[in-house]
Order: C-alpha cells, then sequence, then structure tokens
C-alpha cells in the first residue's frame, strides 16, 4: 500500500488549535512516514482491502455462533490470529488513559464485580496500572478482577471467551504484531460527551507520539466517529490518511455531520480527509453515493454485520467499494480471495460477461443487466432489514 503526503492545510473552524500543538512535535519523523494526498487514491495497485475488526472479530456475548467468542476481541492473540489469513489492516479502538497512555479498548466503561458488586469505571478515568488489572494478567499465576460486559439491552454478562488475552496498550500493538499488517486505529470517543478541543488535543498528541515512534513502515490508517478527531488529527499531521466514520444514517445524533451519507461527504471534502468508513446498510440504501464518494477520490471503507456474509461483500466489490470490515475473518477473507479473480482476460469487455463468485454454498451469477437490477433492488431489501 503506496501513501503520499502532502502539506497539510488550515481545517475549517479549528483555527484555535495553538502552534505548539501541531506539526512541529513531530515534524523531525515526518519525512520517514508513508504518503498521503488529497485528492489521492490511496492505493498504488486498486486492490480490494479485508480488514479484520477489533482483531480476528468482534465478541458477541449472547450470539449462537461460537466464532464470535472465540478470542478476545482487542487483544494481541486476536491480532495475530487475524493475521494469519489473507487480511491487509486490523482495526481497533484506541483510548487514552488518566496518565497519558494510549490502550487498546473498545467500550466506555469497564465492568467488574466485587464481593457480589457489580461497579463501572470510565476507561478513560483509569490510571495504566489500574486498567491492565482487569481480566488475564500476563504475569503467571496472578489473576486480575473479573471483567464483565454491558450488552445493548442493559444486560450485565460475564466476558467468557474460548481464548482469552491480556488487555494490551497501542505500543505493544506496534512491538508484537507482524509489521506488514495495517493498522487501522479507530480513535474511540464517547458519543455522550462534548469534548473541548484542549482534551481532544491532548489525546490524539498521545497517541500520535506513539505511532511516530513505532510505526515504522507499517501502513497506518486513522478514522473515527468523533468529526472535531478527524478534523484535529489531519490538521495535527500529513503523514496518514484520515477517514471520517459515519453510520450512514442508520442513528440518528445531536451532530448532524454524523446522520448521513451526504453530510460525511461534507466534512471530508471541507475538512481534507481522505475517506469515509459508512455502515454497510448506509451504502446499500444509498448505492448512488459510491459514484459521488469516488468522483471526489475519496476512498470508502464499509463495516456492519452484512460485511460477514460473503454475497453482500461480492456486491460491494463490484459497487466500486475500497474494502470492508469484517468478523469473520478466516472465511471471508479466503471468499475475497476467490471473488475477486478477473472472470475473463484482462483487457476483455463483454456487456453480457458472467460474474461468478466461487465461495462456499451458492455460486451466483450476474451478467452486468442483472448486476444493474440488483443495484436498484438493495436499497428496498435493506429497507426491511
Amino acid at each position: 500500500m503506496a501513501l503520499k503526503a502532502v502539506h497539510v492545510s488550515d481545517v475549517p473552524n479549528l483555527d484555535q488549535v495553538p502552534d505548539n500543538a501541531s506539526l512541529s512535535l513531530y515534524s523531525s519523523r515526518f519525512s520517514k512516514g508513508v504518503h498521503v494526498g488529497r485528492p489521492t487514491t490511496l492505493f498504488k495497485e486498486p486492490k480490494f482491502l479485508v480488514i479484520g475488526h477489533r482483531g480476528n472479530g468482534m465478541n458477541m456475548l449472547q450470539s449462537s455462533d461460537l466464532r464470535m467468542k472465540a478470542i478476545k476481541e482487542n487483544t494481541l492473540l486476536s491480532f495475530n490470529t487475524a493475521g494469519n489469513y489473507p487480511i491487509d489492516f486490523i482495526e481497533f479502538d484506541v483510548q487514552v488513559t488518566r496518565d497519558g497512555c494510549p490502550i487498546i479498548f473498545h467500550d466506555n466503561f469497564i465492568y467488574s464485580e466485587d464481593n457480589g458488586t457489580i461497579f463501572e469505571k470510565r476507561v478513560t478515568e483509569l490510571s495504566l496500572s489500574e486498567f491492565l488489572t482487569f481480566g488475564p494478567q500476563k504475569e503467571g499465576g496472578s489473576e486480575g478482577k473479573t471483567l464483565l460486559r454491558k450488552t445493548k439491552d442493559g444486560k450485565i454478562l460475564n466476558w467468557t471467551v474460548e481464548s482469552d488475552d491480556p488487555a494490551c496498550t497501542l505500543q505493544e500493538a506496534f512491538q508484537k504484531v507482524n509489521p506488514s499488517l495495517g493498522f487501522n486505529i479507530e480513535l474511540k470517543f464517547d458519543d455522550n460527551i462534548v469534548y473541548q478541543q484542549d482534551y481532544l488535543i491532548h489525546v490524539l498528541q498521545a497517541i500520535l507520539e506513539v505511532v511516530f515512534d513505532h510505526a515504522k513502515e507499517r501502513p497506518i490508517i486513522f478514522s473515527s466517529f468523533q468529526p472535531d478527531a478527524t478534523l484535529l488529527v489531519r490538521k495535527l499531521q500529513d503523514t496518514y490518511p484520515v477517514f471520517f466514520l459515519t453510520n450512514g444514517g442508520n442513528e440518528i445524533y445531536n451532530d448532524v455531520r454524523r446522520n448521513c451519507l451526504e453530510e460525511a461527504i461534507k466534512l471530508c471534502v471541507e475538512g481534507g480527509l481522505h475517506g469515509i468508513v459508512s455502515e454497510v446498510r448506509g451504502i446499500f440504501r444509498n448505492p448512488g453515493a459510491v459514484n459521488k464518494i469516488k468522483e471526489l477520490k475519496l476512498a470508502l471503507l464499509t463495516y456492519g454485520k452484512l460485511n460477514n456474509v460473503a454475497e453482500a461483500v461480492y456486491m460491494q466489490h463490484l459497487m466500486g467499494v475500497d474494502g470492508v470490515i469484517v468478523d469473520l475473518v478466516k472465511e471471508i477473507a479466503e471468499a475475497v480471495l476467490k471473488m475477486v479473480k478477473q472472470p475473463c482476460g484482462e483487457g476483455e469487455e463483454d456487456e453480457e460477461e458472467e460474474i461468478v463468485m466461487e465461495g462456499k454454498g451458492s455460486r451466483p451469477k450476474f451478467s452486468q443487466r442483472e448486476l444493474a437490477f440488483l443495484l436498484k433492488l438493495i436499497p428496498e431489501l435493506v429497507q426491511h432489514q
């Protein structure tokens, strides 16, 4: 993956960023970075990317699918397991502890039990040493505090997986994961908090310091649902691409920038960002947005449950999406290897050419005419999900 660096321009509406918060902190390291630019084609050779969600897939403790509880998410074990398969990046969530250490953990709160009482602690209010006391311990014979998880419907469950692993820091991930595996670093913030700019800068600087000290030649993508964080990390560095994460209109937020693909596109254009990561249903409901995104030379990735269905991934490949973030890493990575093969010789064009996916089970075959029909049908199908 080849990226290209250009001088960063001022980000609209963020003129108060102090001078000492910007490029001067890292300028001596920029010459070693990979290339990013805008407008840009992120990938030197067009490639459909497969990205492991939280490593080898997120944990869904209520799922009947044992694959969703096989390996603890966001751990070195999960990252290195995902790296055994034909994928390009792993995606993971980074927060910063009270004492300034970037750690990898998805949830805003840690839940544990002490003498029969369940308590919660905000991750960013813990010190690094406190954070590392939860769950499995690196030291043999040591037992960490119980680790529970609160589900979306409010249930508190034991965070039980088949293969557990200790929590880790961002620095450890750089040091202990195959350097050829790219990192999609999601800058994690709480949706329910309105963050002050000084705090965002503090958090982003802590993360950038680790990245520039340890990334070396590893491909890096930054992403975040927090619009101001994406604009700031774009302003604070011009070495790595920055993507805006959007739910694609599936949920409504107080910040209108988060509420639809059109707003996401606007943010990227005005803020000089490099791409969008959309919930896949947002793309299927509005397939015309793909062309608009590509015309603006932005990259497009997707996430969501439908990305664990090979046929849905295949359709995105045909639509022009640049890559998918998936939970069933092994299955989807292997399916993508087969589905992206050219069905005819290079340079051949035939309007009725048959497109074949050689995945497990069914083998859909689409002519270009049938594909056009499916693209019209998909928004209606997704509407009834």
